[in-house]
C-alpha cells in the first residue's frame, strides 16, 4: 500500500542519495593503527563521524560506542523488531584502478565508482534512505527498526563483538552486503596452524627454503623456494612436465650454484579455491619430481603434499571430505606455508558444510596431522549459519526481491562469511544482483545506480512489512 510513495520518495532523492555516498567513498577507512578513541585508526573515526552525521540529517535518534560502530534509530520509544547491518570501513586498494582513483568517486555510464561502493558504503546509504523514506512519508510502523553501522567488518568484526557485548540482537536482522536475491546459510570455517622442528641437512641436492601465500582465506598464487645442487637440465625437464600438467608458469635464477624457483598459479578465495590454481602445492609437486637427497627435512615437505595433494580442493586427503545437500561440499585451503633448513609451518582454511563439527572436522583433520610428526595448533571451528528458508524473515525479503525485479528468489548459500554469521536470525540481503560482478575488492569497483536506488525501495518496503503498521 506504501509501494507507490516509497518509489517516488527515492526516486526525487536520487542526486542526493549519489552524493552522500560520494562523501562516504573520499574518505579512506582502510583498518590504521589505533589510536585512543581510534580503535581501527584516524580513517574508520572519520568514517564513522561522517555517517553519524548523515544519519542525524536523516532524523534518526543516533548513538555512537566509542568508534566501533554507530547507530541510528527509527521509532526508538518503541520496541525493536529489525537491526539493518552495514560497514563503513573499506579492504586495501592498490595502483591499478583505471577509472578513478579509489577515493575519488566518479559517476560514468549508469554506474559509481571507487571503493566502498558495492562494499559496503553504497549499500548502507541505500538502507539509510530506507529508513528515511519511512520516517518522512510518516508511515506509522508498530515496531522499531535500527541501522548499525561498523568499522572493522574486513578485520574480523571485533566491532559487532564490542557493540554485541552492550546491545541484544533484534528479533529479525539483515545485512546488505553480499548478493541479491539472498543468503541464508553461511558455511562453518576451521583454520589451523601445523609445524615441524628438524635438522638441518647438509647433503646435495637440497631443499632450502619454500615460501607462498599471505593470507590463509585466499588461494596463494605465487610461490617461491631456493634448491642447492639439481642439475639445470633435470630442473628444466621437471619444470617443463609441471607446467604442462598444472597449467603453472616457472621460472628460475641461479647463483653460485643455488637456484630460486618462482611459480605463479591463479588466486581466488578460499571459499570457491576450485576456481584457482595453488601455487605453493604446484611447486611441491614441481620438488617431488627432483632428485633431492632423503632427509628429515624432505619427508615432512612430502608429507605435506600428501596431505593437501595439488588440485585437491575437498579435503580428502586429511580425512575429511564431507557434503550435505542444503550446504553442498567441505572446500580446503593450503593458504600459507614456510619451510627452511630446520622448521615447516603452514596454514590452512577450510569452509564446512552444516553436517560438519569439531568431532568429524576438528579431530580428524588434527589426528590427521599429527600421524605424519606435525604439531596442530588453533582453536574449535566456527560453527555454519542457517536461518531456516521457511521464516517469516526470508519469505518476507524474498518477496519484496521477486516485487521489484520480477526475478524468482531462492535462498543461497555459500562458503565465506557475511555481517550476520553469528546472529541467531540474520541474513545477508543484496545489494548485488545476480550476475554482476561489480569488482568488490578489486580495483575499479562500482555500484550499478539503478541497483543502488532499487535496493533503497527494496529496503524500505521490507522495513514496512518486517516492522508492521499501525492501524
Amino acid at each position: 500500500m506504501y509501494r507507490e510513495k516509497i518509489d517516488q520518495y527515492i526516486d526525487g532523492k536520487q542526486q542526493q542519495m549519489i552524493e552522500d555516498l560520494k562523501t562516504l567513498i573520499c574518505i579512506d577507512s582502510q583498518r590504521q593503527e589505533a589510536k585512543p578513541g581510534m580503535p581501527f585508526g584516524e580513517g574508520a573515526a572519520r568514517v564513522l563521524e561522517a555517517g553519524l552525521e548523515l544519519m542525524e540529517n536523516a532524523g534518526l535518534q543516533t548513538k555512537n560506542y566509542d568508534n566501533y560502530v554507530i547507530t541510528g534509530d527509527l521509532y526508538p520509544e518503541k520496541e525493536k523488531q529489525l537491526d539493518i547491518l552495514a560497514h563503513l570501513d573499506v579492504v586495501p586498494v592498490t595502483e591499478d584502478w583505471t577509472v578513478t582513483a579509489p577515493f575519488e568517486p566518479k559517476v560514468e555510464n549508469g554506474r559509481i565508482y571507487g571503493r566502498g561502493t558495492a562494499d559496503d558504503k553504497g549499500p548502507a546509504v541505500a538502507a539509510l534512505y530506507a529508513m528515511k523514506a519511512v520516517k518522512d512519508l510518516g508511515i506509522p510502523l508498530k515496531k522499531g527498526v535500527r541501522l548499525i553501522l561498523g568499522s572493522d567488518e574486513e578485520c574480523g568484526s571485533s566491532d559487532l563483538t564490542y557493540y554485541y557485548q552492550k546491545e541484544a540482537e533484534a528479533p529479525m536482522s539483515f545485512t546488505p552486503d553480499a548478493d541479491f536475491p539472498l543468503i541464508n546459510l553461511e558455511k562453518g570455517s576451521l583454520n589451523k596452524v601445523f609445524e615441524a622442528e628438524f635438522h638441518a641437512s647438509e647433503t646435495l641436492p637440497r631443499v632450502l627454503s619454500v615460501d607462498g601465500g599471505q593470507k590463509v582465506n585466499v588461494v596463494p598464487g605465487k610461490a617461491s623456494a631456493v634448491v642447492e645442487g639439481i642439475p639445470e637440465d633435470l630442473l628444466l625437464a621437471a619444470a617443463r612436465e609441471t607446467e604442462g600438467q598444472l597449467h603453472v608458469q616457472i621460472q628460475w635464477t641461479d647463483v653460485d650454484g643455488r637456484t630460486t624457483i618462482q611459480v605463479k598459479g591463479v588466486s581466488a578465495h578460499a571459499s570457491t579455491p576450485e576456481q584457482g590454481i595453488n601455487a605453493v602445492t604446484a611447486l611441491l609437486m614441481l620438488l617431488s619430481k627432483l632428485p633431492l637427497a632423503p632427509c628429515d627435512s624432505l619427508e615432512k615437505l612430502m608429507a605435506v603434499l600428501e596431505l593437501f595433494p595439488h588440485g585437491e580442493t575437498d579435503g580428502t586427503s586429511l580425512g575429511v571430505k564431507m557434503s550435505d545437500e542444503i550446504s553442498g561440499a567441505l572446500t580446503m585451503n593450503l593458504g600459507v606455508f614456510h619451510f627452511d633448513e630446520t622448521h615447516l609451518r603452514g596454514v590452512f582454511d577450510s569452509r564446512i558444510p552444516v553436517c560438519g563439527s569439531d568431532e568429524n572436522m576438528t579431530a580428524v583433520a588434527t589426528a590427521s596431522l599429527e600421524k605424519k610428526g606435525f604439531t596442530v595448533k588453533g582453536g574449535a571451528m566456527n560453527p555454519p549459519h542457517y536461518v531456516d528458508p521457511e521464516s517469516p524473515l526470508v519469505k518476507t525479503l524474498l518477496g519484496c526481491f521477486e516485487a521489484y525485479t520480477g526475478i524468482h528468489g531462492e535462498p543461497l548459500a555459500i562458503g565465506g562469511g557475511t555481517y550476520v554469521h553469528h546472529l541467531k536470525n540474520g541474513v545477508a540481503f543484496g545489494c548485488a544482483m545476480p550476475g554482476v560482478d561489480n569488482a568488490m575488492h578489486g580495483d575499479n569497483e562500482f555500484m550499478e545506480l539503478d541497483t543502488f536506488f532499487m535496493s533503497a525501495k527494496i529496503f524500505a518496503n521490507a522495513i514496512v512489512e518486517l516492522c508492521g503498521v499501525e492501524e
